[in-house]
């Protein structure tokens, strides 16, 4: 009797073992179909753009990843404060500085598209470096954020990006030095390079579990910008987006629940800077609908919302 119920158990094991692959398989397979479509409508977005365009989208949950033109070298504009911002949090756990460490605004910092940092007293306002960088993030205020790159030091953010294996990211002049661009320094990355930033900042790779969620909770502050512009209010989003003549910019992490991805969509040679803007809240749009289905999917496709658990 008790060798009936051994040779039971392990035939029972052996099924269990053999289905698994299966249905795992067979749920791969749909969701494949689902990142077929995804290629094909950010294919169409690319076609009818009269600019060029790239893409690196990854699910951070499996590492599966839509790139399109992922290794082109682009201007970043306002996209590369991200990387001053993650320099920032980096010599904060370092120690070489506190993010409420006081700052005394000066007319000297004063560049254009300074929202905020205009309007304060210059010699008599003080704002910690947290302040500075919210500044820098949510208004994408210019002055702020020469504040910080003078703070940490333009060749830090650059030795941090190195150490990361970012080769094609680089911080090569502050905001609004047209002459520094004109000679050529522009501020770069690629699609997939910003990607793996990102990617690195949410894995911890680069900051404690502490300053790693305030680093994504700054970069979360509510902003205009072309990825969460078509989605849901409720859904958080970790974002910077950029834009200069003929290029247009937004990278961020969106955290749909259980199954958070990253987007880097950036645009260059644009004809109408409207249309790149268009693209990338196209491009998201697509992606978010993949990612919102994955989470609340079973394996066999099965979407369940609230209230449609009885249908």
């Amino acid at each position: 009797m008790a060798l009936k119920q051994v040779i039971c158990f392990v035939l029972m094991l052996a099924t269990a073992v053999c289905q698994t692959p299966l249905k795992s398989a067979a749920g791969a397979a749909k969701q494949q179909v689902l990142w077929q479509k995804l290629e094909s409508t950010v294919h169409e977005i690319d076609q009818n753009l009269d600019g060029v365009i790239g893409v690196a989208i990854e699910d951070l949950t499996t590492g599966d990843h839509f790139f399109l033109r992922e290794n082109e070298i682009f201007a970043q504009a306002s996209s590369i404060k991200i990387t001053v911002l993650a320099e920032l949090y980096r010599q904060a756990e370092q120690g070489k500085l506190k993010l409420t460490d006081l700052y005394t605004v000066q007319s000297s910092d004063l560049v254009p598209d300074s929202d905020i940092m205009e309007g304060l007293t210059p010699g008599v306002t003080r704002v910690t470096l947290r302040d500075l960088a919210t500044m820098m993030v949510a208004v994408s205020d210019n002055s702020a954020a020469n504040v910080l790159i003078d703070r940490v030091g333009m060749e830090n953010v650059n030795a941090m990006l190195d150490s990361l294996g970012l080769t094609h990211t680089h911080l090569r002049r502050k905001m609004m030095d047209v002459q520094a661009a004109k000679d050529g320094r522009e501020n770069i990355s690629t699609p997939r390079e910003m990607a793996s930033l990102l990617r690195a900042l949410y894995e911890g790779k680069v900051l404690n579990k502490e300053l790693s969620a305030d680093f994504f909770k700054v970069l979360s502050t509510n902003k205009n910008a072309w990825i969460p512009r078509d989605l849901p209010a409720d859904v958080r989003i970790a974002n910077k987006p950029g834009s200069l003549e003929a290029v247009r910019n937004d990278s961020g992490i969106v955290f749909v629940q259980g199954r958070p991805y990253v987007i880097c969509v950036m645009t260059a040679f644009l004809r109408d800077e409207r249309d790149g803007e268009e693209a990338i809240s196209k491009t998201s749009l697509a992606a978010w609908r993949l990612f919102d289905r994955l989470s609340r999917a079973s394996e066999y496709g099965r979407v369940v919302s609230p209230g449609n658990g009885r249908r």
